[in-house]
């Protein structure tokens, strides 16, 4: 059956813009840098453009530039926290998606600097305030990483 026909319209492509507003990350910690097809309490496909200009270049590693494997896993996190916002309309409300777990990451092609890294986030379980996930990062056809996460919709810190 069709995503219309359950009626759950695809969304996107959606720019950096959208994006920092289901997110409250900035640089250098936002890692979404585009979103290329979202549907509504299924999944997303969002991309990283992986720059030699990124910070944790400098020293991961010298000669050998490599994006750490931590934050390829918080980048499918962040695509999961727009999944997630965009999919139980909690944008400009201020909720914030926390981790609880992550299990089961493997890691097997390293993501070095010039790639588009894409980012592909699916819904396991959703609940009101917990919510689970499978995430999985290409490089082109290549698998470089995956694993499956749990995350928390929380209120803001209040001020």
């Amino acid at each position: 059956m069709s995503d219309a026909a359950e009626g759950k319209a695809a969304i996107g492509p959606l720019d950096v813009t959208r994006v920092m507003a289901a997110l409250p990350h900035r640089y250098p910690m936002l890692l979404v840098d585009r979103v290329e097809q979202l549907i509504p309490d299924e999944r997303i496909v969002a991309i990283k453009a992986v720059s030699i200009n990124e910070e944790f270049f400098q020293g991961h590693f010298p000669g050998r530039p490599i994006m750490p494997g931590v934050l390829q896993v918080e980048a499918l996190a962040q695509a999961a926290g727009v999944l997630a916002v965009e999919s139980l309309g909690l944008a400009g409300t201020g909720k914030l998606v926390y981790f609880m777990s992550i299990d089961g990451v493997k890691f097997r092609k390293p993501v070095e600097p010039g790639v588009l890294l894409r980012l592909e986030v699916e819904f396991v379980q959703k609940r009101s305030r917990i919510c689970k996930f499978a995430g999985k990062a290409y490089l082109g056809d290549d698998l470089a990483t995956e694993c499956e996460f749990t995350a928390m919709i929380a209120d803001p810190p209040s001020v």
